[in-house]
């Protein structure tokens, strides 16, 4: 993560340059590594989706998600405990702000994609996230962002994909329960990525990403200890272990370290357009590792959803 933060702060300093040639270049270096920052996050948090269908039968949801976190927090701590303790008078003041910040991308999201592994396939979780790039966009509309028509455009040609895959080609729309909980997790996301658009300034972001994690695993230890009380534990093992291990450190950490930057130098619109590649990566994971079928009609589909992405996310689409 360190090498990540060097990185957007070369970036950033590319796009501070003086002169009206060297502010438009740096201020596209800045767009590139946002844009890749987004990607990045994408194709990591793909396997999560994965990792929860494959570990929904050995598991509990709450289990995993606060397992996740707990790893997370521990990966996180040697670059960042420093930095929230430094800032821990700042963090004290915003406490509202990252109390709800941890609450949508930390306690809800997670468990609710975790609920939803239980009874629908991984495929379809990652398809339905797709439609948190639209709620991403709605918040940034009501916030007085200009989208630009190309943006909307790919943002259109990217969902005609999703819809497309959801209904199996029909457009005749059967949800089931794990489906419905997936819609909450979009719009459990949706809303995180908007409200870091807000996040106060001058706190750190590893000092955010440190306190967030430590907040929401927090909240998801009352009804931990519940499930534990209710369920029972599950077996420590190397189907179990190194799947959480996955979701702590890379889909977590690193992942969220990445969608944060990507927020603060693109925005949460344009970074959720690279969204939309995520049914793509969670199609062709699920057929390598879970043998979940993909089909001509997941191919087009597929395809739509890569055109609107290069459409929406190309230089000039907030034009």
């Amino acid at each position: 993560m360190a090498v990540l933060d060097r990185v957007t702060s070369s970036a950033a300093d590319g796009a501070a340059g003086a002169g009206g040639g060297s502010k438009a270049s740096g201020a596209g270096r800045a767009a590139t590594v946002g844009l890749l920052f987004a990607l990045l996050a994408t194709v990591v948090w793909s396997g999560s989706f994965v990792t929860s269908r494959a570990l929904a039968d050995s598991v509990p949801p709450i289990q995993h998600a606060f397992w996740r976190w707990i790893i997370a927090l521990v990966a996180v701590a040697p670059f960042a405990a420093r930095a929230a303790w430094r800032q821990r008078a700042l963090l004290r003041r915003h406490i509202r702000y990252l109390l709800l910040a941890s609450l949508l991308g930390v306690t809800v999201y997670n468990t609710l994609v975790n609920q939803a592994g239980i009874s629908t396939s991984a495929g379809n979780m990652g398809m339905i996230m797709a439609a948190s790039p639209v709620i991403m966009a709605l918040y940034e509309r009501l916030g007085g962002t200009r989208l630009g028509a190309r943006r909307i455009v790919g943002m259109l040609v990217a969902c005609a994909g999703v819809l497309l895959l959801v209904s199996k080609g029909s457009l005749a729309l059967d949800f089931s329960t794990g489906d419905l909980w997936m819609l909450g997790a979009a719009l459990s996301f949706a809303s995180y990525s908007a409200l870091l658009r807000r996040k106060p300034t001058g706190i750190d972001g590893l000092a955010f990403l440190f306190t967030t994690f430590a907040l929401g695993a927090l909240m998801l230890s009352p009804v931990y200890v519940t499930s534990l009380v209710v369920q029972g534990g599950f077996e420590a093992t190397p189907a179990t272990v190194s799947p959480l291990l996955y979701v702590g450190v890379v889909s977590s950490a690193v992942a969220f370290f990445a969608w944060n930057k990507a927020i603060s130098l693109i925005g949460a619109a344009r970074a959720g357009v690279v969204y939309y590649l995520q049914p793509v990566c969670v199609a062709l994971l699920s057929f390598l590792v879970l043998g979940e079928p993909t089909g001509p009609l997941q191919l087009l589909c597929m395809a739509l959803i890569l055109g609107g992405v290069i459409l929406g996310a190309a230089r000039g689409g907030s034009k």
